[in-house]
């Protein structure tokens, strides 16, 4: 398994990390024994960032992954977890995460996490469930620096959703060690500018911002929730469609577009759009580990051998950029 730096926290992470999401369902409504044949696999494999989250079926996830580590006992897994603050704590941030962050603990069964993100969008102004960057960078950095302290986390991480600018700042105040970006072939943005009329938020280059402060980076809606698979079914157990992020404005156009990327696999550049979707993700030198929804074992087979295929050519990116320029004009 390659391992890469994650930004200038000193820790390497495995290049495929194991996501512990709602979406895919797997660490969420999968059976135990699957959960633990899937972990067991992933450390076998070199695997060793293990994301999970508070919102994750209401706790299940961080359960299940504590439960299986607990037994397997691996020696160098790295377990990143999250808060969101809902809209009516605003006024008691701090007890808010820190609550938050202890029931986690409980769950997993540790007494630290590596890195602990806010998984709120970000905005400018702040309002409805977003927090502001001023409430991100006076408010949720000196809570995650006193949990730091207290030996309960030892990275401070975000979410990078919400506006482009409120990232950016966010980002340049080199309060973070961590974030997880959306990536994928339907929204390269966070690495190249997109043509004008390209039907995707805007991320600006992110990754510009995450290298020049040394932040890591965590690649999240690799299959845009699954629309990057191109098919419309879905494993019993994983969830209904998600909202797209940063992407179409709905889950079906999403779909749509990603089957019109389809000749990369009918020319031979991958053997199934999954596939191309995650190789295309770890393509980028500022992408640290990513993460691949999953239902079942299989599926994560099915990402393990992606990943340990490579990032695709050259030839294979500018074929993307081609298919996708197809988009420009598009109603988001």
């Amino acid at each position: 398994m390659e391992m890469r730096d994650f930004g200038r926290t000193g820790l390497k992470v495995s290049v495929l990390g194991f996501g512990c999401g709602a979406v895919g369902g797997l660490m969420v409504r999968g059976s135990a024994a699957d959960q633990e044949q899937a972990i067991s696999k992933a450390l076998d494999a070199g695997i060793n960032y293990f994301d999970t989250a508070v919102q994750y079926g209401d706790g299940l996830s961080e359960t299940h992954l504590g439960r299986a580590l607990g037994k397997l006992k691996p020696a160098h897994a790295i377990v990143g977890t999250k808060v969101r603050i809902p809209s009516d704590a605003f006024g008691r941030i701090a007890a808010e995460a820190t609550q938050s962050l202890d029931a986690s603990l409980v769950r997993l069964g540790m007494d630290h996490v590596d890195i602990f993100h806010l998984h709120n969008p970000i905005s400018m102004a702040g309002g409805g469930e977003s927090l502001s960057v001023q409430q991100v960078l006076e408010e949720i950095a000196p809570t995650f620096e006193a949990l730091r302290a207290a030996g309960k986390i030892r990275f401070l991480g975000i979410t990078a959703v919400g506006e482009t600018e409120a990232l950016h700042a966010v980002l340049d105040s080199n309060r973070f060690q961590s974030a997880q970006v959306s990536y994928n072939m339907l929204n390269p943005s966070a690495a190249q500018k997109l043509p004008a009329g390209y039907p995707a938020q805007d991320y600006g280059r992110l990754f510009d911002h995450t290298v020049a402060a040394g932040v890591g980076v965590v690649g999240i809606r690799v299959l845009a929730g699954g629309a990057l698979t191109g098919t419309a079914e879905r494993h019993p157990i994983a969830s209904p469609p998600p909202p797209p992020i940063g992407s179409a404005l709905d889950y079906g156009t999403d779909l749509q577009r990603a089957q019109r990327l389809m000749p990369l696999v009918t020319e031979g550049f991958a053997g199934s759009l999954a596939e191309a979707s995650t190789r295309f993700a770890i393509s980028h030198p500022a992408m640290g580990s990513i993460l691949v929804g999953m239902a079942t074992v299989a599926e994560f087979d099915a990402g393990l051998a992606a990943v340990r295929k490579g990032p695709l050519s050259a030839a294979a990116l500018a074929r993307v950029a081609e298919l996708s320029a197809g988009f420009v004009g598009e109603g988001r």
